[in-house]
């Protein structure tokens, strides 16, 4: 009996060691990635057109029109209207189209509150963690607006950069992507609050104590004057909202 047995397993192993070896995991083909796709760049540049205000708030988008002035098929176009609206820069609306999105007292308000919170909060952090070149990046960009003050479009950009490295100074990737979005919609505000007269130089007095705070190390002191600067902003932006 026991022989029989050693002559079975015998026989198991020799037909296991001759099968075939166990077929390799599926690799992954190699191929080229694909360029960007075509309806990335109608986003972009449907985008600017807001931001430029060759489509105004509340305008109703021409789709064909667009297509046909861009050399483009209406699939790509859609597309990026889809983008757009996620953003918050357009609307859609059923059996009407696409409209560039037009902010209420209610939407500017909300808008700013928000970011208010998340940038006050922010400045905070950054008052504590900002190393000493990266104070010297903000006041290099701090000294730009200074010089700015005549150049109404160089000192919105710089402005934006200014608060966006701020931003990145204080970590928090998913706090920087809101704050983007955010940033985004807010010029749809036909009434920006730095077009008001007077207001770029106010602006710029709330900034200085911004960065006094920041070079003060005062986390508490930097996170009040963010949220300062929002607040004025807001009653600028949208008169008796703030209230």
């Amino acid at each position: 009996m026991h022989a029989t047995v050693t002559i079975k397993a015998s026989l198991l192993a020799s037909a296991a060691s001759t099968a075939a070896p166990a077929a390799a995991p599926p690799s992954v083909p190699e191929r080229l990635l694909a360029p960007r796709a075509l309806y990335q760049d109608v986003a972009d540049r449907l985008r600017e057109s807001i931001f430029a205000r060759a489509l105004e708030p509340g305008s109703w988008i021409d789709e064909l029109a667009l297509c046909e002035a861009w050399g483009i098929s209406r699939t790509p176009m859609r597309e990026a209207l889809k983008v757009l609206a996620a953003e918050g820069l357009v609307t859609m609306k059923v059996r009407r189209g696409a409209y560039v999105t037009e902010m209420s007292t209610t939407d500017v308000t909300e808008v700013y509150q928000l970011l208010a919170l998340l940038e006050s909060q922010a400045a905070g952090e950054a008052a504590e963690r900002a190393d000493e070149a990266q104070r010297a990046e903000l006041a290099g960009l701090h000294a730009q607006l200074e010089s700015l003050t005549a150049q109404r479009d160089a000192f919105f950009q710089v402005n934006e950069r200014f608060h966006r490295r701020l931003l990145e100074i204080a970590g928090n990737r998913w706090r920087l992507q809101i704050v983007a979005d955010l940033r985004k919609v807010m010029k749809l505000n036909r009434q920006h609050s730095l077009l008001k007269a007077g207001r770029v130089e106010e602006s710029l007095a709330e900034h200085r104590q911004l960065m006094a705070a920041l070079d003060a190390r005062d986390a508490r002191l930097a996170s009040a004057r963010m949220r300062e600067h929002f607040e004025s902003g807001l009653e600028a932006a949208a008169p008796g909202a703030a209230g």
